[in-house]
């Protein structure tokens, strides 16, 4: 079959499989599957087997389901409560003082899980009620959550950026240090965007009238211990070279097992629920690693990607055009789709091409990441405004999340602008892992 007819086919199917709701997994490894059978015979179906065993024996895929425990463990604790409460106390009473502290939180909670929903929906439930019952506007209070809670995927660990490294055989260390400073700095410009605006519009935050001693707000940073010792031993260990993302995510794990221990929080019901999320989770990462080998597979083998890699290098654009239209096309596939699925769909088709370009793809899995990120929060079908709204007040509709996370996605669509033409953001702390 030639290339282009090829690939005319499959991303044909793929999208009638988008369109009719059918699992974005079952739809690759099914036309994997089909034209594998079909080009080949039966003789390419052994081909398969012998992909997916050499897919799920990869030792980095161990690191998601430790990193999802980590972050199913966290939840049920009580560190979200005791963070809150110490940002109230020191940066409460600065202008949106607790939408900005709320994005912190989020950005703690991200660099300990790796996951959108967890921060999402524990920050949703303790700090929006909090800031509308002090006079936040909805938008504020809302908006600041929802885009605090994407950071679970930027910051590291990153289960978005595990799944890249291993279809992509990209370094999952170094895409974790690659994800620390656009992460920090996404969080800086979050957080200026809610003072900015709350010293330009006051009536969208009222200033906070409760006053603390400096004893006081001492006495709550016991609450930051944890999280920051969990933070150091995840991510010091991999900077360091002494151990493996892998090896770290099992460090992180006990870490909060330990630290739910800690807190009294350790009991059977918890273990309970905590393993059976974890179970849910990684069966579904996995599925979706499985599917992407196939399609890759079938895609590569059939000359498809030799073809539009071929094609698109041959229109002669210069690569920050071509990484443009790489980005356009993430940006409107994230209103549609979730991550995973932005990520088996493009990546195959794009990494040939960015490799042959000469493209960092450490540069170019942040760039990715943060597409994702912006996907969380995009209207109409990001995952993090169906989490909200299972959880908001009655008197927050629909269309009130849309409102409130448009200046948001603005913001992260600086960040991305930023890491586009300063590749140092991403690149910097990554290089210098590697000169230890």
């Amino acid at each position: 079959m030639e290339p282009w007819l090829l690939t005319l086919i499959v991303f044909g199917l793929l999208l009638v499989g988008i369109a009719v709701a059918l699992p974005i997994a079952f739809v690759l490894s099914g036309i994997g599957v089909v034209f594998t059978y079909l080009l080949w015979g039966t003789q390419g179906l052994v081909m398969i087997t012998t992909t997916l065993r050499s897919s799920g024996m990869e030792f980095i895929l161990i690191a998601v389901p430790l990193f999802v425990l980590m972050g199913n463990f966290l939840e049920v604790s009580s560190l979200a409560d005791d963070l809150y409460k110490a940002m109230y106390k020191w940066i409460g009473g600065l202008p949106g003082g607790l939408a900005s502290g709320t994005i912190v939180i989020c950005a703690i909670f991200a660099s300990m899980t790796g996951i959108s929903g967890v921060a999402t929906v524990t920050m949703g439930l303790i700090a929006i009620p909090s800031m509308l019952k002090r006079g936040y506007h909805k938008d504020l209070a809302v908006g600041a959550v929802a885009a605090g809670g994407a950071l679970g995927i930027l910051i590291p660990p990153s289960i978005p950026a595990v799944v890249y490294g291993s279809i992509t055989e990209t370094s999952v260390g170094a895409l974790f240090m690659a994800g620390v400073v656009p992460g920090i700095l996404l969080t800086i410009l979050l957080m200026s965007y809610v003072t900015i605006r709350v010293i330009l519009q006051p009536s969208m935050a009222p200033p906070m009238n409760e006053r603390f001693t400096f004893w006081e707000k001492f006495k709550e940073l016991k609450g930051v211990i944890a999280p920051f010792i969990l933070i150091l031993l995840v991510l010091g260990t991999i900077y360091t070279g002494i151990c493996t993302p892998t090896e770290s995510a099992a460090i992180g794990a006990l870490g909060a097992l330990i630290s739910c221990a800690i807190q009294k929080k350790l009991t059977w019901r918890v273990i309970n629920i905590s393993l059976w999320r974890t179970f849910k989770m990684t069966v579904m990462v996995i599925w979706i690693v499985f599917g992407a080998s196939c399609f890759t597979s079938i895609y590569t083998l059939g000359g498809a990607s030799a073809f539009v890699t071929s094609l698109v290098t041959g229109w002669n654009m210069s690569t920050m055009t071509t990484l443009w239209l790489m980005m356009i096309i993430w940006i409107i596939l994230g209103a549609l789709l979730d991550p995973m699925g932005m990520l088996l769909i493009t990546i195959p088709v794009f990494f040939p091409i960015i490799r042959t370009l000469g493209v960092d793809p450490v540069w170019f899995g942040i760039l990715f990441i943060v597409n994702c990120e912006m996907a969380y929060v995009t209207p109409p079908f990001g995952f993090n405004l169906f989490y909200l709204k299972s959880i908001v007040p009655s008197d927050v509709s629909m269309a009130d999340i849309y409102r409130s996370v448009i200046p948001f996605v603005g913001v992260q669509f600086l960040c991305l602008v930023l890491i586009m033409y300063f590749p140092e953001i991403a690149l910097w702390l990554p290089s210098m892992m590697l000169k230890q």
